[in-house]
């Protein structure tokens, strides 16, 4: 998980904010003092109060209010000062009920890491004080408070780290609470058959694999396995390893010191051509054009 941008909002009534979308990224908010309003399209407006953060995880753009009537203005018309290449404050409202929020927005880079956020739902929301680890997280967030309020030195490092945690632990709550919306191998994870096998894949993939070797690993026959892991993960088993591995090779491309061929390799293509055309085929570009793109 990489932060793209934190920021600390200084708020006091009226005020609201029209926040844009950022493909790609989940976008969070963390209220340490005061109460605000999270407007998401045409769901019912909801109320964050101090121990609540939200995520809203498919970056769509949404807004923040003090009351979900008063009206809103476009963030990128708001001043705002820039205290490092990836932390803000923003100062704005018209001086009644004060607000602090912690927002932000953070990609995840790992292929399994983006495959999970595409099973989320629109929003998450975590209250602390019902949580299992009601505990830590009161006292993350009350340290994270502390931090916003006093402005030591490096307090944004600290906040932005305090953030990252709180995110893990609201997809982590999630996963938790939701035993039935695991599709897909999110769910076969807990299979204790499938979910061993699939974590082989996601370690090794460029090993040779073969369902025949699959199943052996999950010591099932060849037949039941391949029916099981297709009931449970929703697509085949060679299939999984295919898409496994490209969402691989557009990391390594994406970071940009690997040529496609050297990709190919590592990802157990001897030939070049073969991995490019499995590459078009699973994400719709060529490795070329996704390394070029990274590099630019």
């Amino acid at each position: 998980m990489s932060g793209v941008v934190y920021s600390r909002s200084d708020l006091s009534a009226p005020w609201g904010v029209d926040l844009p979308a950022m493909p790609d990224c989940v976008l969070f908010h963390v209220v340490t003092k005061g109460r605000v309003w999270l407007l998401v399209d045409d769901d019912e407006p909801r109320e964050l109060r101090p121990g609540e953060l939200s995520l809203v995880p498919h970056g769509e753009g949404h807004a923040l209010a003090d009351m979900p009537d008063t009206p809103r203005v476009d963030f990128f018309d708001l001043p705002v000062e820039r205290i490092g290449p990836h932390y803000e404050v923003l100062r704005h409202g018209g001086g009644g009920e004060e607000s602090t929020l912690i927002c932000g927005a953070v990609r995840f880079e790992h292929p399994a890491a983006r495959e999970l956020v595409r099973h989320l739902p629109r929003t998450i929301h975590v209250e602390t004080w019902s949580s299992p680890h009601a505990d830590w997280m009161q006292s993350t967030l009350r340290l994270m408070a502390s931090e916003v309020a006093e402005r030591r030195p490096g307090g944004e490092t600290v906040v932005t780290r305090l953030a990252d945690i709180l995110v893990i632990q609201a997809i982590r709550s999630w996963i938790r609470d939701n035993p039935t919306a695991h599709p897909g191998w999110l769910g076969a994870l807990h299979d204790e058959r499938i979910g061993p096998t699939i974590l082989r894949v996601q370690r090794e993939p460029a090993r040779e694999w073969t369902v025949e070797e699959l199943a052996r690993t999950a010591s099932m026959s060849r037949s039941a396995f391949a029916a099981r892991f297709r009931e449970l993960v929703g697509e085949t088993p060679m299939q999984y390893v295919t898409r496994w591995r490209m969402h691989q090779a557009v990391t390594w491309l994406g970071e940009g010191d690997r040529t496609v061929a050297q990709v190919a390799l590592q990802l157990g293509y001897q030939s070049e051509a073969a991995f490019s055309r499995a590459f078009q085929r699973v994400i719709g570009s060529t490795p070329g054009a996704v390394r070029r793109g990274a590099r630019a």
